[in-house]
């Protein structure tokens, strides 16, 4: 089953983008968090534009997949789980919360760097959160988060099917915790114990700088409480924050054009 998965490693990712994307996007019709100012139709045109730029330069720049880097990775012997004797099930998940750690520290750096947060901020820059916020990256960015997790790959040696399974779980996080779906505070507050929801990562996107830095998490949320970076509610309230950056709070700013030049505008 595994072998399958992993010769069909794109298809599989693409169902399960799809798959994630709609669900959500059908929690977000019928149990919204939030009432939106910007709606759907001024937002996800750019917002799916984006991803659909995002593909197309790391499928240029960097024709393999991590999964396929993984397997060479593992026929060269390089990394460590490839030199030392683990059992398989300490391989997968031990190499998944590695690189689960890396994707933190990046998203920590992206806000500590200067020029790192010229490229990380277009996706703060959304006047709204929701499901396609979580995909909304600009394309540097993408190929500077591929080359981050193909480093991670060579150093710890992580099995193909560890790879596949976190670019997965990934995909399927983000888009669930950027969502503006209505989980209720029962259900929120021990499943932030282990995964990062929708009311705690959206205090990431509010215009207030110490909230905005704060709650890195993509998957678990362990990080954050660990590192101490959690916060756990706005000090607006989840209806009263405002989400975005101040200084590209203009409706223009929602075009593709603007977003992809926005890393060389506007100063820091």
């Amino acid at each position: 089953m595994s072998q399958f998965l992993l010769d069909n490693a794109s298809a599989v990712r693409v169902a399960a983008f799809a798959g994630v994307l709609l669900a959500m996007a059908l929690w977000e019709v019928l149990a919204p968090r939030r009432n939106q100012n910007h709606g759907r139709w001024q937002r996800w045109p750019s917002n799916i534009g984006i991803v659909l730029l995002d593909t197309a330069a790391v499928r240029l720049l960097i024709p393999t997949s991590l999964a396929a880097f993984a397997a060479y990775v593992a026929t060269q012997g390089w990394g460590v789980l490839n030199v030392a004797a683990v059992p398989g099930y300490v391989a997968v998940l031990g190499s998944v919360l590695v690189l689960d750690l890396a994707i933190y520290a990046q998203h920590v750096v992206s806000h500590v760097v200067p020029l790192f947060w010229r490229l990380h901020r277009m996706h703060h820059s959304d006047l709204e959160i929701d499901v396609t916020t979580g995909v909304r990256f600009h394309p540097i960015e993408i190929l500077l988060s591929v080359l981050v997790k193909m480093a991670v790959i060579l150093i710890v040696g992580a099995p193909p099917v560890a790879v596949l399974a976190f670019e997965v779980l990934l995909n399927a996080t983000a888009m669930f915790n950027h969502s503006n779906a209505l989980l209720p505070a029962w259900l929120d507050a021990p499943l932030r114990m282990l995964i990062v929801t929708p009311d705690m990562h959206r205090v990431h996107h509010s215009t207030v700088r110490l909230e905005t830095d704060s709650n890195y998490g993509f998957n678990l949320s362990v990080w954050d409480r660990l590192f101490g970076t959690y916060r756990p509610e706005p000090a607006a309230g989840q209806l009263g924050m405002t989400i975005g950056i101040e200084k590209f709070r203009e409706p223009a700013e929602l075009r593709l054009d603007r977003m992809l030049t926005q890393p060389f505008r506007g100063g820091l």
